[in-house]
């Protein structure tokens, strides 16, 4: 079982390998997990085994938390590279998110105006008007997309309520570009059904569907720490090469991270 849970509502900062130097922002309670997904790869674990007991912090908390600790990092460092909205879930669910990005943005730019805002979302809430008006004001809105194959989403990404492929698609097409399209790609089984999605099965009608959305990049990846499912293996450098230029030869920018 993964046990990563993380400190709410700052901690780091961490090295992200996409981000840099990164201070996360942590909108979901410190002793557990709440997300619109169950991922079978999540590094906190699944939903079940990480019930919190504690709320979520507050708008005034998050806020007074962030100035605290950027106080101390303007005097004592590091500079951060980035402020990313992650943690034990999924960040846009906060009731007062719209409200906290223009609070995050405020003290970005009074202590650290060359750092950027990061928002790591599953696209499942993006549909919202607050919360979409919220992510264009960000400057990396970073949203999950692993496959366009409702089965594979549904047996990996496990969505914990209703669930509509189509409207996360015209959320993330809404965006006009300003989006940041995250995808894991990953090999092994589940429950005995293979749950490799680097082949062309899954990789075209994705990258066809990346074409209709237009982001200003994609970021690909694969596992990196522990996972809840056991069975779970690291998609190969050649695997991930080969889908970063497929994806770069029309046109987008593309990273790999192995």
């Amino acid at each position: 079982m993964s046990t990563i849970i993380y400190p709410s509502p700052i901690f780091g900062p961490v090295h992200s390998r996409r981000l840099g130097v990164s201070l996360g922002i942590n909108l979901l309670p410190a002793d557990g997990k709440v997300c619109t997904f169950d991922c079978i790869y999540c590094e906190c674990g699944f939903n079940a085994d990480r019930r919190p007991s504690l709320p979520m912090p507050t708008r005034e908390e998050v806020r007074a938390a962030l100035e605290t600790r950027l106080i101390d990092m303007r005097e004592h460092g590091p500079e951060p590279d980035v402020f990313t909205f992650a943690g034990n879930g999924e960040p846009t669910a906060h009731p007062h998110f719209p409200e906290i990005i223009e609070d995050t943005i405020q003290l970005r730019d009074k202590f650290f105006p060359q750092a950027k805002v990061s928002v790591l979302s599953n696209a499942t809430l993006s549909h919202r008007p607050a919360v979409h008006a919220a992510l264009m004001k960000v400057d990396n809105n970073i949203q999950k997309l692993d496959t366009v194959d409702i089965d594979y989403i549904t047996l990996v990404d496990r969505p914990t309520g209703s669930f509509n492929l189509n409207q996360v698609l015209k959320s993330l097409r809404a965006f006009q570009g300003h989006c940041i399209i995250q995808t894991m790609f990953m090999r092994g089984n589940y429950k005995d059904n293979d749950v490799d999605n680097t082949s062309d099965r899954f990789v075209t009608p994705w990258l066809q569907v990346l074409k209709e959305i237009v982001p200003q990049s994609v970021m690909i990846y694969t596992i990196d720490r522990e996972t809840p499912s056991h069975h779970l293996l690291k998609a190969t450098h050649e695997q991930l090469d080969r889908i970063r230029n497929r994806v770069i030869a029309e046109g987008i920018p593309c990273s790999a991270s192995y």
